[in-house]
């Protein structure tokens, strides 16, 4: 794990095969594989802290990590078929339509569900039995069951490591929480004689199972590492994913007297509101507070002039540099910056959303308006006739807009007079995306799990949502973040709803391609912007060339209807069990409507 844990380290075969005794899969290969008799025994990997490592290294390697790379873990597919979550949300709109894309193939059209095609297995946002969250857990119960064994470990290094193997189950649970709803809880390694029976936990155990989980592993974290430790899980990761947690649990959805769907049942709510479960999550930000303050180490990326260039850089280095002081839990595939050149590849066949670009404001932090008339605009959207940007900086580090710089230097192919347009796209996500190819150089890109800006807003809206209105805390968490970026504080005296929508669209601008709006809809029950109509922006040179153009002409596009537009049921709010595991028979239950 040194070197800022950028690699994941290559194990041979054998090794590989007899640490993990068979696959841990909930899936086609279910605890079915019988160890090769090669390679290294438990007692090699145990007998000292150096080969030890390589199991914890591995529990590490297999975290979520939010951009497609083409190859994870072993697995055929990324996430929807080398696509982004947030194609899935009001937020991005995918437009590629080979038979392994998600987007298209199976929630546009309304195709998912428990049974889906052979070919299509695997692109869906998550499926149960073929993601990497099992192997996380069955690694790091590995490490912590075989930790006392190793000589050469002080038990001060024993506990820490131990602790991070536990935050590593911890935000595997949490991925399967998010997306199932509750799951089977393996609280040790599992051995093959075990009887196959894993039943399916509550949503309100799983959801203590992981607090649980990080209350025992804070003590001994790290608050923050640095050097060759970064990377490494710390006490205030363990921290605001507890508060993430929390709020999940809080939230509307799963916490209230109204089942979010006629089927839905223990395994998938609380049944029940209440109130102090707000506080629960207001707690847990007040205590990540209370250590910061203490301890020191983190705080929002601030720019180092203030100015548009100096806000943009600042916000830049906040998602995309590895060891930054906002980073709370960062993961990794590897040091190679090619990792992601399919991704750069294929962001050509995405396209963020109109309905996304107008929620940014305008430069001096004044609201976009949501009538602006494109057909005639009294002044222009994105740049001024000097080129001068004229709204606020992260909508042109998440977006790609007309006169906008790509990454390879030239105009963003985003405008029909392109000779590198790309038809029905209106913007290019630039999220993770950077402006020149040069600079991606020696910048390998990690994938930013939590930044402390969520823990800031999340404790927000605990506070607003428990106190029935934000106080001053509120209000300068949320103040705090528009400020890094130069946009002016909140206006005073917002009710309780005019808060939670202010924090929820903070949000989406904050971590747009962050994986966090999708969780946010879902949450919160957004049924209005899951059905709501989603536009396109067309544009095309008014003034200047194809090469230099100084103005556009613009037309507004509506997208084609996504079946849940029309149709809409909460059963999308949990993903479905393939039906192959229900059938299994080892415990799992079916979510509601699938």
């Amino acid at each position: 794990m040194k070197h800022h844990i950028t690699t994941i380290i290559a194990f041979s075969v054998a090794l590989l095969l007899q640490v993990s005794c068979y696959d841990l899969r909930f899936g086609d290969a279910f605890l079915g594989e019988h160890p090769e008799s090669s390679g290294a025994t438990l007692d090699t990997l145990f007998s000292s802290a150096a080969n030890a490592e390589r199991v914890l290294t591995k529990a590490y390697s297999y975290l979520p990590y939010g951009l497609p790379t083409g190859k994870d873990n072993g697995h055929a597919y990324d996430k929807l078929g080398l696509n982004i979550l947030e194609s899935i949300t009001d937020l991005n709109h995918s437009t590629r339509n080979n038979p392994s894309d998600g987007p298209l193939n199976l929630y546009y059209n309304g195709l998912y569900g428990s049974n889906i095609p052979s070919g299509q297995r695997g692109c869906e946002a998550y499926r149960f039995g073929e993601e990497n969250e099992y192997s996380a857990i069955r690694y790091a119960w590995i490490y912590i069951e075989n930790a006392g064994r190793i000589p050469d470990l002080s038990s001060m290094d024993r506990r820490r490591k131990e602790a991070e193997a536990k935050m590593v189950i911890a935000i595997a649970y949490s991925e399967l929480l998010r997306y199932m709803g509750g799951v089977p809880l393996l609280k040790h390694s599992v051995d093959e004689n075990e009887e196959m029976y894993f039943p399916r936990a509550t949503f309100e155990e799983t959801v203590n199972y992981i607090v649980q989980l990080l209350d025992e592993a804070a003590p001994y974290l790290n608050w923050k590492n640095d050097g060759t430790e970064n990377g490494r899980m710390t006490k205030a990761g363990a921290l605001g994913l507890k508060l993430r947690i929390l709020l999940w649990a809080a939230s509307p959805t799963f916490n209230s007297d109204t089942p979010w769907h006629p089927q839905a049942d223990a395994y998938t709510c609380y049944g029940n509101y209440d109130k102090e479960r707000w506080k629960r999550a207001m707690v847990a930000g007040e205590e990540f507070f209370t250590e910061l303050e203490a301890n020191g180490g983190y705080q929002l990326t601030q720019a180092a002039e203030k100015t548009f260039a100096g806000y943009r850089a600042a916000f830049r280095s906040a998602y995309y540099d590895r060891g930054g002081t906002e980073i709370l839990i960062s993961t990794r595939r590897g040091y190679n910056v090619d990792i992601l050149e399919q991704f750069l590849t294929e962001v050509r066949y995405s396209t963020p959303t109109l309905n996304y670009v107008n929620m940014f404001a305008w430069d001096d932090g004044s609201d976009f308006p949501e009538d602006f008339d494109w057909a005639n605009p009294s002044k222009q959207p994105f740049f001024d006739a000097d080129g001068n940007p004229t709204r606020e900086p992260r909508l042109y580090e998440t977006v790609a807009v007309p006169g906008d710089v790509w990454k390879d230097g030239s105009k963003a192919p985003v405008y029909s007079d392109h000779e590198a347009y790309c038809a029905n796209v209106g913007f290019l996500q630039k999220k993770f995306v950077l402006d020149y190819d040069s600079d991606r150089s020696g910048k390998p890109v990690q994938w930013p799990y939590l930044r402390l800006p969520e823990v800031m807003l999340s404790y927000a809206e605990a506070i607003n949502e428990y106190n029935g209105g934000p106080d001053a805390t509120a209000y300068a968490q949320i103040n705090d973040v528009r400020a890094r970026v130069g946009l002016p504080a909140l206006p005073a005296n917002l009710s309780q709803t005019e808060f939670r929508e202010a924090l929820l669209k903070e949000r989406a601008l904050e971590f747009g391609y962050e994986e966090v709006r999708w969780f946010d809809l879902v949450r919160w029950g957004r049924e209005e912007d899951f059905t709501k109509k989603l536009y396109v922006l067309y544009s095309s040179v008014a003034t200047g060339t194809a090469t230099a153009p100084l103005s556009f002409t613009f037309s507004k596009v509506e997208l084609s209807t996504r079946s849940w537009a029309t149709s809409w049921d909460t059963k999308w709010y949990l993903a479905a069990f393939p039906q192959t595991e229900v059938d299994k028979d080892y415990g799992i239950t079916q979510n509601p409507g699938w």
